[in-house]
């Protein structure tokens, strides 16, 4: 390990189950596979991987959740303890059981989903709904999606008859934004970089309201980015739109409006499309309030529209001492351009003072 840099491997939208009943692609191990090839990889610390790793629009299976856990043991380099895990709206179960047994964050239930907390690089504080580590002065502040709650919010079952889809706006509870901001309050001589599924409203593409969607010649809304669901708050499904029960909540927008710069980085995926896409004008990675934005996509290639599902990821490396942060976007697939490196779509992003990584090591 290199002492002098931290590279930390971003990724979203595995949607493990839809790409192997589609095509038999490995999507989550295939990744795998290539950072850590010898030849044509890349190194990284640690992975964050945002949520959606199945592919159901209904609550996740267990058959899914051992195909996870199956795909995670390809890694060869790393261990599974390498990788930090938040649930995206996909995931989502009945108080996120499937989430809890076959992701598991704390490693709570080992042994289904074969994750030993003691084997963490960086200790996790917190729950499996919203939890911290550090990595010098870097502060990590991870949330999950609460999808699981009832319509609008999220796809809860509630009778034997019923079927809910993805519902795929954003959601999160109170208690998780308070404890977001006590986090950012408590620590303003931290980096700190925040991880939700979902990015916040009109920061990066497509998270507008409305824009997850298209309309047709009756001008009716369809599906795009995602699925379309009447009753599941569809204005809202392209970003974080709820907090608790409350529609288009805004609560961490109005606060980085307020307090400019109070975080560097907020990452997030959901929304699958290629790495030019501009939708709303934005790009995958933008500056609002001081905070740099960016939509990692997914790594999906069957799990919405041909066009928009172009594997892919992102590699985040800071340097000790410097006041910066690189960005690269890797191609999964030769779909859109060669796979490796998409150099079109790298950037150098400002921090709020200068890593260190001394501070725990």
């Amino acid at each position: 390990m290199n002492k002098r840099y931290f590279r930390l491997w971003a990724c979203c939208c595995a949607h493990v189950g839809t790409d192997l009943r589609a095509s038999g692609r490995e999507s989550l191990a295939e990744a795998i596979r290539q950072t850590e090839n010898d030849s044509s990889g890349f190194e990284w610390d640690i992975a964050v991987h945002l949520g959606d790793l199945s592919g159901s629009q209904t609550p996740p299976e267990d058959e899914e959740g051992k195909e996870v856990v199956r795909q995670f043991s390809s890694l060869k380099k790393h261990a599974r303890e390498h990788f930090y895990n938040i649930a995206g709206n996909h995931d989502a179960s009945p108080n996120q059981r499937w989430f809890r047994r076959w992701v598991d964050p704390l490693g709570e239930n080992t042994r289904f989903s074969l994750v030993d907390a003691s084997k963490r690089p960086y200790p996790i504080e917190g729950t499996w709904e919203r939890y911290s580590f550090r990595v010098g002065n870097v502060l990590f502040l991870m949330m999950s999606d609460r999808n699981d709650l009832e319509p609008p919010v999220g796809r809860l079952i509630t009778r034997k008859d019923e079927q809910h889809g993805g519902y795929p706006a954003g959601a999160v509870t109170s208690e998780t934004f308070s404890w977001w901001r006590r986090k950012v309050e408590e620590n303003p001589d931290a980096i700190i970089i925040t991880a939700h599924h979902h990015m916040l409203k009109e920061t990066t593409v497509a998270s507008g309201p409305w824009e997850g969607f298209e309309r047709d010649e009756g001008g009716r809304w369809r599906p795009h980015y995602h699925g379309y669901f009447a009753n599941g708050a569809p204005e809202g499904a392209s970003y974080l739109y709820f907090v608790d029960r409350k529609r288009d909540a805004q609560a961490f927008e109005r606060y980085l409006a307020a307090h400019p710069g109070a975080i560097d980085l907020w990452l997030g995926g959901h929304t699958h499309t290629y790495p030019d896409d501009n939708k709303g004008g934005r790009s995958h990675i933008e500056r609002k309030w001081g905070v740099n934005f960016i939509n990692v996509a997914a790594l999906t290639r069957h799990h919405g529209r041909k066009e928009l599902c172009i594997p892919m990821s992102r590699l985040l490396t800071f340097k000790e001492g410097a006041k910066e942060c690189r960005v690269q976007c890797y191609l999964h697939t030769s779909d859109y351009a060669p796979q490796g490196w998409y150099t079109p779509a790298e950037r150098v992003l400002r921090l709020s003072k200068p890593f260190r990584r001394r501070e725990v090591e």
